[in-house]
């Protein structure tokens, strides 16, 4: 007697468990459609949910919530404000095109970080030059060292620089470093416990545990900031790790990046992102001690730094590189390890394009991830189309970021060019107006170019099918990747 009845309960649970499943799948679609995101990433969304049963629910929880909101509350935001403001020039006081003072004009208000000149740049394209040089600095710091990367890790090269900050730290310096917590998670704990141990404040960014595990895991902030003594400071795209650290990416084990040294007014702007992030979920904010630069830099080398992250209104990035890429009359090359555009980013590439403007787009023949690469690889055969050039990097992976536009425009640092570079990664890039740095820009770009393989339009038609099958697969869900 007890059998059927048996068999009557599991059914009925069974039931049960289905419907609420169910329940949630619909709630979470209209969740995702309430937040009126881009369309084709919504549809992703919600193609993953219907048609992944678990899988789908599971990996929107992890990666595909929202995080719109304020990066300070808006009490320490005025306090910080009142205390601190980068310092920049008025547009009337410059002689850039009408386009550039509209760019300038978009960075400010999405982003707001002023337009600098008096600035000193240096190319790093090495990560052996770039350490380096940051060694040589940090171990000249007399005041303070603010340090943020994405990845510090625990290796030849972190040690070295973790032993430099821990003499600082003891010799009375403020030190205070930021590490993206995913980022970093092969690092040990010990490793970030003896800087603390010794007098370094050390920040990891937007720790992931439980049970917050799944409302932090997606949104890493990717910058890589360094300010020493409100006098030098570095951006680019090099992570504290030995691959970036031996060699010049020109063998498979190493990376190919491109980095920035500092000197002038845009130090300041590179401060006060450190300072944000630092106060990023504090009750009370940390205000800096004003210190005066040493020594000062007179030109007209022009400078913008741009911000964004999951926090903000607006897509800032996307914004800015759209803005840039409709304005150009030339030329447009980008670097990138990741090609995933948005559609109005591909769109304006391709418009681009097919007005005889010169597109060249290189990335990496081989990434550090096979889904990427795929999907990478799927935009190829349009791009060709429109007759935009594309270049794949052979010797090594390709990790720089950079774009130029006609003869006096770079824009350069963390962001990669892709949808989580411009939705879900805290990142920072430098709008340079400066037809010097645009020179040698592209003559890193003409340089690597030399250990690329150009794509041709027949021989790419003749590839395998089953990267094709892969590249069409992975571009229907490239937007939540």
């Amino acid at each position: 007697m007890w059998f059927p009845e048996t068999i009557h309960l599991s059914t009925w649970l069974l039931f049960v468990g289905i419907l609420i499943y169910f329940v949630i799948i619909i709630i979470s679609v209209v969740v995702v459609l309430r937040e009126n995101r881009n369309p084709i990433r919504a549809l992703s969304w919600v193609i993953a949910l219907i048609f992944l049963p678990g899988i789908g629910l599971i990996f929107y929880l992890f990666f595909g919530r929202s995080m719109r909101g304020e990066m300070l509350s808006q009490s320490n935001r005025r306090k910080l404000q009142h205390s601190f403001q980068p310092y920049g020039i008025k547009l009337q006081d410059t002689d850039l095109r009408k386009e550039q003072k509209n760019l300038v004009i978009l960075g400010s208000q999405i982003g707001g970080y002023p337009l600098t000149q008096n600035n000193e740049i240096e190319i790093i394209t090495d990560g052996a030059t770039k350490f380096e040089s940051l060694k040589r600095d940090l171990k000249k710091a007399e005041r303070s060292i603010f340090l943020q990367y994405y990845i510090f890790l625990d290796d030849t090269i972190g040690k070295e620089i973790s032993s430099i900050l821990i003499e600082k730290a003891k010799a009375g310096l403020e030190v205070k470093v930021i590490y993206d917590h995913v980022g970093s998670f092969s690092a040990s704990n010990s490793f970030f416990k003896k800087m603390e141990e010794n007098g370094i404040e050390v920040h990891p960014f937007f720790r992931v545990n439980f049970p917050q595990f799944a409302n932090r895991i997606n949104w890493r902030n990717h910058r890589k900031i360094v300010v020493i003594d409100d006098t030098i400071g570095y951006i680019g795209g090099m992570n504290i790790a030995d691959r970036y650290a031996f060699g010049n990416g020109k063998n498979k084990e190493m990376w190919r990046d491109t980095h920035f040294r500092l000197r002038g007014d845009i130090v300041e702007s590179l401060k006060y992102s450190f300072v944000v992030d630092w106060n990023f979920g504090k009750k009370e904010p940390y205000i800096p001690t004003p210190l005066n630069p040493i020594g000062k830099v007179s030109n007209k080398t022009g400078i913008q730094l741009v911000t964004g992250g999951p926090v903000n209104t607006w897509d800032n990035l996307s914004l800015m590189f759209l803005k840039a890429i409709s304005s150009a009359k030339k030329l447009i090359w980008i670097q990138t390890p990741y090609f995933l555009p948005t559609d109005a980013l591909f769109n304006a590439l391709q418009a681009a394009a097919l007005s005889n403007i010169d597109v060249r787009i290189m990335m990496p023949a081989h990434t550090d991830s096979l889904l990427l690469h795929y999907a990478s690889f799927s935009y190829i055969s349009q791009s060709l189309a429109a007759g935009i050039k594309i270049y794949l990097y052979l010797p090594g992976m390709l990790h720089a970021k950079a774009m130029m536009i006609d003869d006096d425009l770079v824009t350069a640092g963390s962001t990669n060019f892709d949808f989580r570079s411009f939705e879900n990664n805290f990142e920072c890039n430098l709008f340079i107006h400066d037809a010097e740095v645009n020179r040698k820009m592209r003559d890193i770009f003409y340089s690597d170019m030399q250990e690329c393989e150009k794509v041709q339009k027949e021989k790419w038609k003749k590839r395998p099918l089953s990267h094709r099958f892969l590249e069409s697969l992975l571009r229907l869900v490239s937007p939540i990747l």
